[in-house]
């Protein structure tokens, strides 16, 4: 299984050069079945990093650009009238895809933001009445500009904990970026890139995510983490039970990923960034949280 997930790794390597670290944590998002949020800059690649995803994982892609004037039905799918037959017809929307990207996703309304809601937590929507399946494996990438640049809604609390994970990808490196300056655009890698894995194998890596061994002391570690975050007269909100859970599911899948069966301290410590970050926010600004969490709550053995 290790040996699997690394082949996937390093085909998705070959596409994001320079961004091993933001490959895994996206792959290990996926397996913990959670949703991605990315927050950077045009043109660093996240629209790359979430097509590239989706191939390597055999996964059925659709990308959806949210805009001021896009509707829910936009992305949900709408009922059309057909007059030959004299019955209703159902047209599915782009969200009855495997793999989501929602591209700047933070230009639309609030309203449109919220047709997202159903489908992240319940892997469903309901339209007109009736309550729709999405495909399984189901995983949504959505990319925002920062808040700073026109023409953008701030993400709802209730939307942003439906995410597992934020990161960045930032800037290449010197050699990354002259390896992109010199070689083949990365498009058309791409268009050439064949599936490592496929819908099955996923649900299979993600099933054994839930196989991985948690210790009474490792849960007391997480335990006194999101109590920290509650006690703190700093921090706004303190992290929700929902946060708790996908700590432990992507402290799972990084210690799957790594090849073992059980979770050690170091795999939430590895995780806790990119989990907790976009949860917290303390009274006096967007200050890092996760080191203070770190430094603060001891690994009691």
């Amino acid at each position: 299984m290790k040996k699997l997930i690394q082949n996937t790794v390093d085909r998705l390597n070959q596409i994001l050069l320079g961004k091993d670290e933001q490959v895994r944590l996206s792959l290990c998002c996926v397996l913990a079945r959670g949703h991605l949020l990315i927050e950077d800059i045009p043109g660093m690649g996240k629209t790359t990093l979430s097509h590239a995803l989706a191939q390597t994982l055999g996964l059925t892609y659709q990308r959806i650009q949210f805009t001021s004037d896009l509707l829910p039905a936009d992305i949900l799918g709408y009922s059309l009238f057909e007059r030959d037959t004299g019955t209703l017809r159902f047209h599915a929307g782009p969200i009855f895809a495997q793999v989501i990207l929602a591209d700047e996703i933070n230009r639309a309304s609030p309203r449109t933001q919220s047709a997202l809601l159903e489908a992240m937590e319940e892997r469903q929507v309901t339209i007109e009445g009736e309550t729709r399946p999405l495909p399984s494996p189901f995983f949504v990438i959505a990319t925002q500009n920062p808040l700073e640049q026109g023409g953008t809604f701030p993400l709802p609390e209730s939307q942003l904990d439906r995410f597992l994970m934020r990161l960045n990808l930032g800037y290449p490196t010197a050699e990354a970026e002259r390896q992109l300056l010199e070689g083949i655009d990365r498009r058309v890698l791409l268009d050439e890139l064949a599936a490592e894995l496929n819908p099955d194998t996923v649900q299979t890596l993600q099933a054994g995510v839930d196989r991985i061994t948690t210790s009474g002391a490792l849960l007391d570690y997480v335990q006194r983490i999101l109590a920290y975050t509650r006690q703190s007269s700093d921090i706004h909100h303190g992290l929700s039970p929902r946060a708790g859970l996908g700590l432990v599911r992507a402290a799972r899948a990084w210690a799957m990923m790594d090849g073992r069966h059980h979770v050690l301290p170091e795999d939430v410590q590895a995780v806790l960034p990119y989990v907790v970050e976009h949860r917290l926010q303390r009274r006096e600004g967007q200050a890092p949280l996760a080191p203070e969490l770190l430094e603060k709550v001891a690994v009691i053995a």
